[in-house]
């Protein structure tokens, strides 16, 4: 039975405020060259410390969008509270109207940068790598909530130290994009930072590179005025490997004498943040770390069996891309495969190695990385060490293991079968599918072919139809070996969701909320909300269903640039 205080209502902004809890602050160390009320806008290097102290700037007039009724519900607030003033301004960048425990300033933290395993410094504006980090994020709450640990963490709340000379604002279509992102998946049932809050700019736009309506340009060929807006994302904490790198690196290069005490702060924060409850804390703390990377490597491995299962593309999974927690962390230049591709890329920033299908190996860089950073902590203990080696030589096993299990799932099969799956994808490819609409045809168990071809972008031959016959044939006859067709089926139903993000339907959401009309982002969020579920036949005619022709290559749509 769940305890009173579990189940009554946080109504008041008094009552939120005194579930203010700071471990970061309390346990890491500042920026030594940090102001101490938080005005630091400026960008500058910051050489040490593991956060800068920072106020974010608001958004003027804020207007209320919508919130999260589902993470309100965990979080045991009330509804009402996202229209409560003090709420509001707090979460649209006031933070004046904050209340004691709470802070009178929030943070920013820093991190390095390798792409698919390389270290970057050259985008850097002192060439140092010292200027990387939150240039429009700022963290402003951190508390308990039904005894669990969440930080809440403003994005598009004005400059940093890290900002490298921009802005520091979203714009309100890349805001309604990760708002409603976070939760849908979520709701998919991807482990993921959280939507708390939107709140848009009534007079306060910003100017960003964007798409002519129905251009079929790569890059963005015109600069529109767009309304500034802040999201709120909640996490257990939002430490990426990039910010583990950083402090490695800082101890490889011997850059102050308190690297190291750094590096294992964090790490120390780190398992107590997000590995709590799985990490022994009587270990030594060697024997943790070596936990650390174990659990960590089933995790993100676990992550991206499963966006590969619903389609989703991270599009720029960078180390500073990979929650430390092993979650999905930073909305901007994702997709969800339509047409199915296994080099599917919505970035144009991107490239293959951030594609569709090459996920699992971005994954590895990204924990070659991490491995490589841990290891400062280990040179000590040769035990430790060879244990904790031989947990990142076992990475591409497990992930093929977990990818095949993730596989046999999709399929209804009681194991993988490398010949069913691989043919699978061939013809999935020459067909153009939809990769949605086939497997959750795919998902009724079908008899004929015809049933599997609603998913087909293109007519078929009749060569790829007889293959295509003699797979479900095949396929079939696995399934009948599993018993019952119906529970077979409504299995498959629970991970081959029905309704996926289809971002030609999404634009019109941002299009309409930049006039004001929200009612298009509430409808998303009460259909994406339920992705597994058979929904009205007006949501179905709507929701499911082929891309049209039109969207193709279209810019903005098809593919769109990360920075706008």
């Amino acid at each position: 039975m769940r305890s009173i205080e579990a189940i009554t209502k946080t109504k008041t902004f008094t009552d939120f405020s005194k579930q203010a809890d700071y471990s970061l602050m309390d346990s890491l160390l500042p920026d030594p060259q940090a102001t101490n009320d938080g005005d630091d806008h400026l960008t500058r290097e910051v050489f040490s410390g593991h956060y800068v102290p920072v106020v974010p700037t608001a958004i003027k007039e804020p207007e209320y969008i919508t919130h999260s009724t589902n993470l309100f519900n965990e979080l045991s607030l009330s509804q009402d509270l996202a229209l409560d003033e003090q709420f509001s301004r707090l979460f649209s960048g006031d933070i004046s109207v904050i209340q004691k425990p709470m802070r009178s300033f929030g943070w920013a933290t820093g991190y390095a940068l390798s792409i698919y395993g390389t270290e970057y410094i050259q985008q850097c504006p002192f060439g140092t790598g010292n200027g990387y980090g939150d240039g429009r994020a700022i963290s402003i709450f951190e508390g308990l909530f039904n005894g669990d640990r969440w930080e809440m963490q403003l994005k598009g709340a004005g400059p940093t130290p890290y900002c490298r000379g921009a802005d520091g604002r979203a714009v309100l279509r890349s805001s309604v994009r990760e708002f409603l992102a976070q939760d849908y998946m979520h709701s998919l049932g991807v482990d993921t930072s959280r939507s708390l809050t939107l709140y848009v700019s009534g007079t306060e736009t910003v100017r960003r590179p964007w798409y002519t309506k129905d251009t079929n340009s790569f890059e963005p060929n015109i600069l529109v005025e767009t309304p500034a807006a802040i999201t709120t994302r909640v996490a257990p904490s939002f430490i990426r490997v990039g910010q583990i790198e950083l402090f490695a690196r800082r101890v490889r290069d011997k850059s102050h004498e308190g690297a190291l005490k750094e590096l294992k702060m964090i790490v120390k924060h780190l398992i107590t943040r997000n590995y709590k409850k799985e990490i022994d804390p009587n270990l030594t703390f060697t024997n943790q770390v070596v936990e650390l990377a174990k659990l960590f490597r089933g995790r993100l491995i676990s992550l991206v069996a499963d966006w590969m299962r619903v389609g989703y593309c991270q599009g720029n999974f960078n180390s500073d891309n990979c929650a430390a927690g092993g979650f999905t962390l930073d909305y901007g230049p994702f997709g969800f495969c339509e047409l199915f591709d296994p080099k599917f890329q919505p970035w144009t920033g991107g490239g293959g190695h951030f594609s569709f299908f090459n996920q699992q190996n971005a994954a590895e860089a990204n924990y070659q990385m991490f491995w490589s950073s841990l290891r400062h902590l280990l040179i000590h203990d040769s035990e430790a060490l060879k244990r904790f080696d031989e947990i990142r030589a076992g990475f591409a096993t497990a992930m093929n293991t977990e990818m095949e299990r993730m596989w046999a799932k999709k399929l209804g099969l009681i194991r993988y079968d490398a010949f069913l799956v691989n043919e699978m994808l061939q013809l999935m490819f020459q067909s153009k599918v939809d990769y949605t609409i086939f497997f959750r045809t795919l998902s009724n168990i079908p008899n004929e072919l015809t049933d599997i071809k609603e998913s087909f972008y293109v007519e078929s031959s009749e060569q790829i139809d007889a293959k295509w016959i003699r797979w479900l044939t095949r396929w079939r006859e696995n399934i009948k070996r599993r018993g019952d067709h119906r529970e077979i089926s409504a299995e498959m139903k629970l991970i081959n969701p029905k309704y996926t993000w289809r971002e030609w339907l999404i634009a019109p959401a941002y299009e309409k909320a930049e006039k004001g009309d929200y009612s298009l982002i509430k409808e998303l969020q009460d259909v994406l909300a339920n992705p597994y579920e058979e929904q009205s036949l007006e949501v179905e005619k709507k929701y499911y269903r082929l891309k049209p022709k039109k969207f193709f290559n279209s810019g903005g749509i098809s593919h769109y640039s990360c920075s706008s």
